[in-house]
This record gives C-alpha cells, sequence and structure tokens, in this order.
C-alpha cells in the first residue's frame, strides 16, 4: 500500500490503487467532530433550564470545546507524523466517542464543560490527521477535488449542527446532543481500521516550549475577552485584572511566534509554511470564516427561541435554507477549485455572506414573517459553498509531502482559534447589547422559551431583538477581513502528475506539488 520511508524527506507519497474509501471514512469522522462545534448552540436554553446556568457559562461549554481543540492542534499533527496517522486518528474517535458520553450524563454545568475538554482533545488529534492522510495518499492532479470535498464537510457540518441538535432536543433531550455521537464514533471507527491505510513515519523533536506557550497565551486571550463584562473590566481576583489577562495573552502568543523564529531545531510552527502567499492568506480566511459562523448561532438562536418562542427544532429549521443551498452547490464549486482562481471563487463567496449578514441582522425584529429571515439565511448558504473548499484546496496545493501533519496542524489551528474568539467575543457582544438596552438574561425565563413558548414579556421582545440584530453585526465586519486576504490570492500552479513508482526525488516532486 505505501513505499517505505524516504531518506530525503522522512515521507513518501502513498502509493493507494483507490483512496476514495479511506477519504470518506475520514470524512464521517471529521463531519461528527465538527457538528459539535455548532450544535451546542440551539439547545443553550434547554441547558441554562436544565442545569440552572447562566448564559455566559453555557457559551463556555463551546468555547472549552473550542480552546481544546484548537490549542493541542499542532502538536497532535506532528504526533500523527512520529507514530503515525491511522493510529492517532482511531485514538482521537476512541477519546471523542467516550467524551460525548460523560458529557450527556453530566448534572452540573462545570462537569459538561470539563466533558467538552476532553472530548476537544480528541477532536484535536483527529482533524490533522484527516488532512494530512489525504494529502499522502491522493496525486496532486486529484487532490484538489479530494481537499474540496474535505472542506465542504467543514462548512456543512457547522450549518448541520444546529439543525440536527433542534430535532434531539426536542425529541430527546438536551443529552441527546452528546449521545447521538457514540454509535457515529463506533462505525467512523470500524470504517477507518478497515479502509484508511497506514503510512511511513518518521521522528520528531516536539517543541514543548511552543506547546506550553501557544496554550497559556490562548486561554489568557480568550478568558480575558469572554469573561471581561462580567467582571466590569476590572479585578478578576487579587491583583489578576481583565486587562492584565488579555495583555498577558497577546504577550505570551508574541512571544510563542518569536520561539517559533528562533528555534533551529524543529519549531511547532515551521515559519516557512507562510512563504507560501496563498497558505498564509487560507490561514487568515479560514479563521474569520469560523468566526463568524461560531458566533452566529448563538444570537440567532437565541432570538429565535426566546422572541418568536420557537421550539428547539422549529428555531434550527431557520438553518435548513443555508444548509440545502450550501450542500446543493458544493459539488458544483467542488469541481471549479481546480479550474477557477482561488480569488474569484472565494471572493463572490466571502462578498455574498457579508451581504447576507448584513440583511439578516436588518430583520431580525420580533414581527419579521419567516420568509424574510429564510432569504439571507439561503444567501449566506450560497455563499459559504464557495468559501469552505475553495480555502481548503488553495491552503493545501502546494503543502510539501514532509510538512504534511505540521501545515495541516496549523491551518486546523487557526480554524480553531477563530471559532474559539467567535465564540467568546459573541458572548461579550450579547451581554453587552443587553445590558445597553436594558436588559439582562434571566436564566428563570428559559424554561417556557425552550418549550416552544415566549420566554420573554411583551415590552422585552424588541429590546432582546435589538440586542440579538446588533450582536450579529460583528460577523460581518470579520468577514470583511476574510475578504481583503483572499482578494490577494495568486493564481495556483498547475499540478504535475506523476506516475505511481515515480524514482525522481520526492523533495523535488513535492515542491514542484
Amino acid at each position: 500500500m505505501t513505499q517505505s520511508e524516504t531518506p530525503s524527506t522522512g515521507v513518501a507519497p502513498a502509493q493507494v490503487s483507490n483512496p476514495w474509501p479511506a477519504l470518506w471514512a475520514l470524512v464521517l469522522g471529521f463531519f461528527m467532530i465538527m457538528v459539535d462545534t455548532t450544535i451546542v448552540t440551539v439547545a443553550t436554553p434547554a441547558i441554562i433550564e436544565d442545569l440552572d446556568a447562566e448564559v455566559n457559562s453555557v457559551v463556555w461549554v463551546t468555547s472549552a470545546y473550542l480552546l481544546a481543540y484548537a490549542v493541542p492542534v499542532m502538536i497532535t499533527g506532528r504526533l500523527g507524523d512520529r507514530f503515525g496517522p491511522k493510529n492517532l486518528y482511531l485514538a482521537g474517535l476512541v477519546v471523542f466517542t467516550l467524551a460525548s458520553l460523560w458529557c450527556g450524563m453530566t448534572s452540573t454545568v462545570e462537569g459538561l464543560i470539563v466533558a467538552r475538554v476532553v472530548q476537544g482533545l480528541g477532536a484535536s488529534m483527529i482533524t490533522p490527521q484527516t488532512m494530512a492522510i489525504i494529502t499522502r495518499i491522493f496525486p496532486a492532479d486529484r487532490r484538489g477535488q479530494a481537499m474540496a470535498l474535505w472542506g465542504a464537510t467543514a462548512g456543512v457540518a457547522m450549518l448541520v449542527g444546529p439543525l440536527l441538535g433542534g430535532v434531539l432536543v426536542d425529541a430527546f433531550s438536551w443529552e441527546w446532543i452528546f449521545f447521538i455521537n457514540v454509535p457515529v464514533g463506533i462505525v467512523g471507527i470500524a470504517l477507518a481500521v478497515r479502509n484508511v491505510p497506514r503510512l511511513p513515519t518518521h521522528r520528531h523533536r516536539f517543541d514543548w516550549l511552543g506547546v506550553v506557550l501557544s496554550g497559556v497565551g490562548m486561554f489568557l486571550l480568550v478568558f480575558g475577552i469572554q469573561e471581561g463584562h462580567q467582571y466590569d473590566w476590572g479585578t478578576v481576583t487579587g491583583f489578576i485584572t481583565v486587562p492584565l489577562l488579555i495583555g498577558g495573552g497577546v504577550v505570551v502568543l508574541t512571544a510563542f511566534v518569536l520561539w517559533q523564529h528562533f528555534n533551529r531545531q524543529e519549531p511547532l510552527v515551521p515559519l516557512r509554511l507562510f512563504r507560501d502567499r496563498n497558505y498564509s492568506l487560507a490561514n487568515v480566511a479560514i479563521a474569520t470564516i469560523s468566526f463568524t459562523f461560531t458566533a452566529l448561532g448563538f444570537p440567532l438562536m437565541l432570538y429565535a427561541q426566546l422572541v418568536r418562542g420557537y421550539s428547539p427544532t422549529e428555531s434550527a429549521l431557520l438553518m435548513v435554507p443555508m444548509a440545502v443551498l450550501s450542500i446543493v452547490l458544493a459539488p458544483g464549486v467542488g469541481k471549479l477549485t481546480d479550474r477557477v482562481h482561488p480569488r474569484y471563487l472565494t471572493g463572490v463567496g466571502f462578498t455574498t455572506v457579508a451581504v447576507s449578514l448584513f440583511w439578516l441582522s436588518a430583520v431580525t425584529t420580533p414581527d419579521s414573517a419567516v420568509w424574510e429571515l429564510a432569504l439571507p439565511m439561503a444567501l449566506m448558504g450560497a455563499g459559504s459553498s464557495a468559501i469552505w473548499a475553495p480555502l481548503t484546496a488553495t491552503a493545501t496545493r502546494n503543502l510539501p509531502l514532509e510538512m504534511a501533519g505540521a501545515g495541516s496542524g496549523v491551518y486546523n489551528a487557526n480554524r480553531q482559534i477563530g471559532a474559539v474568539l467567535g465564540s467568546a467575543a459573541i458572548a461579550l457582544l450579547m451581554d453587552s447589547r443587553l445590558s445597553a438596552n436594558g436588559l439582562t438574561f434571566d436564566p428563570a425565563a428559559a424554561p417556557e422559551g425552550a418549550a416552544g413558548g415566549a420566554a420573554l414579556p411583551e415590552q422585552a421582545l424588541a429590546p432582546f431583538s435589538s440586542a440579538m440584530s446588533e450582536s450579529i453585526l460583528i460577523a460581518p465586519a470579520v468577514v470583511l477581513l476574510g475578504l481583503a486576504a483572499v482578494l490577494f490570492f495568486t493564481k495556483p500552479k498547475a499540478p504535475v502528475a506523476r506516475a505511481a513508482n515515480s524514482e525522481e526525488d520526492p523533495e523535488v516532486v513535492a515542491a514542484e506539488q
């Protein structure tokens, strides 16, 4: 199935006669962990009611998962290179599946947050292996289509999450948004054991200082942003203040980047990856779109359930136009990915999503008709279909084989960092906009809303809608940053197809690809 390890790069292209069964096995596991990025949003009122928790605490249920997902993902990519991407992928699926069972069995919001941390660690073991395996088993002339499917899976999963969550919460209870992962995880493990090939490995010197710096920096920054309003931007405890946490996070992350530059052995993030302009810009763009879709779910679901009185399923149905358009258009976009300049595809996608978000914010009112909400959501789905797949394909097109683990780890870390910051920022913004509109969120009001009746008194409907509408506006502002990045994409070089038994230097082949 594979060539032996080559001394020049440590990694050789794998000879797999039909890599598609492996791809579908990988996509199933990846789809499951990406669904869990957004599935909690629609269950927020139900969790608040059942666990007697505050909004910000429940937002941490998502933030904890995203943070535990984002921080280790760079080192787990390297671990896959060292111990085998198939082994790490399977280990991650086992951890994720067991942690999902734990999440559903918790009875406190604190316990749920801890279980979500473990679940995020499992996800961090899975994601970089999927990209690394695809990079190594698909030849260059077919890799774009494979990566397009991978990227589309991420986009569709983030859209399907709230819809699936709504159905499960209504039909059973919020615990089932986690229990559903158990049978899916078991099937994913069986398919991976059967269809994913074992690939050559090579040794790494792990950058443990880089791991510590990146983890500490991210935690300080996210905690400071998300909890700042709760502490009135003042003292958290003792001499520790919110500005100190945020500033400390920025300083530690700056130290992390400097360490990566001066580390002459094997840095956690090889900065030479960013010599490729398209790879660098794709990392920026994926962070912005991940930020956007993670942030959007919270104000939209709270508006739907607490202002419109929708049940979780009815609330999630607002996402259907977006999911349907994204799924229908994704295959066509995938075929265009290797043919059309990435600047044009992604530029149209980001512009469309930005317009749809401004539109959605304008119609987030107590008396908007359902079709008025459905139209911008459909437009958003059309735009997102031109973002996820082309971005992933563009980022990985010239990724050298020996850098597959590191490159995929960095790309996925940036995607998750965007999601973490989106979760933290929207929690802060919703809290501040509610206060600005003269409201505070009362957990005791959640049960009625979660059950399907308007949970807010009539006089609070308009100011609550205004607060959620204003919160949504952070999303298009960030999307415009992504648009600015993709407009500087360059046209990729045409891939060079190689015979399976080519004896050319793999390092040269990787560079050309």
